[in-house]
């Protein structure tokens, strides 16, 4: 199947970036490595920091294709998946979560950061909502929200800034119990 060229454009970001880094890569970088006409990537994005939020979008998509996550999944399989996924795509992108972080206060994009994660909290505060049994300390989309950046901020901490006093696995088991026992 062939990629569209909206694909082939965030592919090749993903690997010049990575390769080269935000200040060294140009426009020219990314097209080439696409193979696609420079004028291609302004009928996209309006310039290179336009693509970031772009980036950060498809690595969390892939992240929640990756979850699946199942209508009245117990909550203990729930921050379990949520964590080892969360560890999983932090160490298979971090230099590109360094770069999104980055890319994202440059294009001064906070509200677009909030737009993309809006879905998956929205699915995680239905997965809450459904467990009757819990008390959740905020309204469960705002649990939700403070449950994926304590989960983001363990693995970033683990896999971006080499903060490793623990195994990979120890340090899921931590946030794990830590977020189970803010909720039960």
């Amino acid at each position: 199947m062939k990629k569209d060229k909206y694909n082939l454009l965030l592919d090749a970001a993903i690997e010049v970036l990575t390769e080269k880094g935000f200040e060294k890569t140009s426009i020219s970088h990314i097209v080439k490595e696409a193979g696609v006409a420079h004028g291609t990537f302004y009928l996209y994005f309006d310039s290179k920091s336009a693509i970031v939020p772009a980036i950060a979008e498809r690595i969390l998509n892939e992240l929640v294709e990756q979850l699946d996550l199942q209508d009245g999944l117990p909550i203990e399989d729930l921050i379990t998946k949520l964590v080892v996924s969360s560890f999983e795509m932090t160490k298979r992108y971090r230099k590109v979560i360094t770069l999104c972080y980055s890319g994202m206060a440059f294009y001064h994009s906070l509200e677009r950061w909030e737009e993309i994660y809006r879905p998956y909290y929205e699915k995680i505060a239905l997965q809450l909502e459904q467990n009757q049994s819990l008390t959740l300390p905020a309204p469960a989309f705002q649990t939700a929200r403070m449950i994926v950046n304590t989960i983001e901020n363990a693995a970033e901490m683990y896999h971006v800034a080499y903060q490793q006093e623990n195994t990979e696995q120890q340090s899921q088991q931590h946030v794990t119990q830590f977020i189970l026992n803010a909720i039960n």
